[in-house]
């Protein structure tokens, strides 16, 4: 049975009947993404997996695949690169973005699926639901909710889950 996370530009999400606060792109939410432009896709979007700091949390509870971050992972950011949008190792030749940052933001990752079946030069890329900030910061086009809210979440969350962002 498919289910839907509902993020609204309110910055809500809504799941299970429960309504939880997150943080969204600084351009707020569009239909027309592009790499660089910090907004938040609009769509309906899969769940690909939850990648997670094995140093700071134990193994999260979800029913989406799992995997471990290490100091190496990064993410291709570099449009026209053979692996533009997609989990790299570092270091790379071309942009990326490292996984494993001091912020703790990235403590918990789930890579949603845009932009990535297949992965079109300049349309965006590591769309991500993480970490907020303590004061709920805008993203640079992800959806971030706060610690306590993500692990409530994760039990739940599957490869049957669609990400749902409206404007």
């Amino acid at each position: 049975m498919t289910e839907d996370l509902l993020v609204r530009a309110s910055g809500t999400a809504l799941w299970r009947g429960r309504s939880y606060r997150c943080a969204l792109g600084r351009s707020g939410i569009t239909l027309e993404k592009h790499e660089g432009d910090g907004a938040t896709p609009a769509g309906t979007w899969a769940l690909r997996e939850l990648l997670y700091r094995a140093d700071r949390l134990a193994v999260p509870s979800t029913r989406l695949p799992v995997s471990v971050i290490t100091g190496e992972d990064g993410w291709c950011d570099a449009p026209g690169d053979a692996l533009y949008n997609r989990r790299i190792r570092l270091p790379y030749p071309a942009s990326a973005e490292a996984l494993w940052r001091e912020d703790r933001l990235y403590d918990l990752i789930i890579p949603v699926g845009y932009n990535d079946a297949p992965a079109l030069s300049g349309r965006g890329s590591a769309i991500f639901i993480h970490l907020a900030t303590p004061d709920f910061a805008p993203t640079a086009g992800c959806v971030a909710f706060a610690l306590a809210d993500l692990l409530e979440l994760l039990p739940g969350l599957g490869p049957d889950t669609r990400l749902v962002i409206r404007p």
